[in-house]
């Protein structure tokens, strides 16, 4: 009799930790197969993955107008370590929540998703550059703190599609774009402050540089 109720006690450990295990495999979304879902702070675009990147030939703000009209710039690049540029609506305050965020060129999303406390919800968008770009041959601009992701990973978008909205990195902030332009294939969503630049790149001077249309020059599809 005592043998049969240490074998049911026995029985219900191994039942309880065998829940529990599960449990904790589900909620860090591992696989039964060994598998580990994409984690961007240990991924690299393949030479493959780069190549069909589609081809991103202009460069645009990704908030206002294609010149960043009704924008300005809160905290630019290298301020106070900061490793990219916080763009706010011309109100101030929290009067740019909701706002569309626009890519900043065509490009594929590499990551969408919340990456950690302080980002909130973020935006990685990979593009090829022409084969002569000194800043080539793939760049990624990353769009942090937003209120809504509005594409998903893997899917190709158009330079001035909206991808998301202006956010407050989960009350974290008063609402405003991160916007920043990395050089490279690694996808990390990493810090937004550093002592050196890292493989960031000046967003505002980037984007000048790229425009590859005269000041006037809007393109086709304006912006809703």
């Amino acid at each position: 009799m005592a043998s049969a109720r240490a074998f049911a006690i026995f029985f219900s450990l191994v039942l309880v930790a065998a829940a529990a295990g599960f449990a904790w495999w589900r909620a860090h979304g591992l696989r039964w197969d060994g598998a580990v879902p994409f984690d961007p702070a240990f991924h690299r675009l393949t030479p493959e993955e780069v190549v069909t990147l589609p081809l991103a030939v202009r460069f645009d703000m990704p908030m206002g107008s294609q010149h960043g009209a009704l924008t300005y710039n809160a905290r630019p690049f290298r301020i106070s370590r900061h490793l990219g540029d916080d763009l706010n609506g011309i109100g101030g305050e929290n009067s740019d929540l909701g706002d569309p965020v626009f890519a900043a060129g065509m490009g594929r999303v590499v990551y969408a998703g919340m990456p950690g406390a302080g980002w909130g919800k973020m935006i990685i968008v990979a593009h090829r550059l022409p084969a002569d770009d000194e800043a080539g041959p793939v760049v990624q601009t990353m769009y942090a703190h937003l209120d809504e992701i509005l594409v998903k990973p893997g899917q190709v978008v158009q330079r001035g599609e909206k991808i998301g909205t202006v956010g407050t990195g989960e009350g974290a902030y008063l609402a405003h774009l991160h916007f920043e332009v990395r050089q490279g294939p690694y996808i990390n969503p990493a810090e937004g402050y550093a002592d050196t630049p890292l493989n960031r790149l000046a967003p505002e001077a980037f984007i000048q540089s790229h425009r590859g249309a005269g000041a006037a020059d809007l393109g086709p599809a304006p912006r809703l």
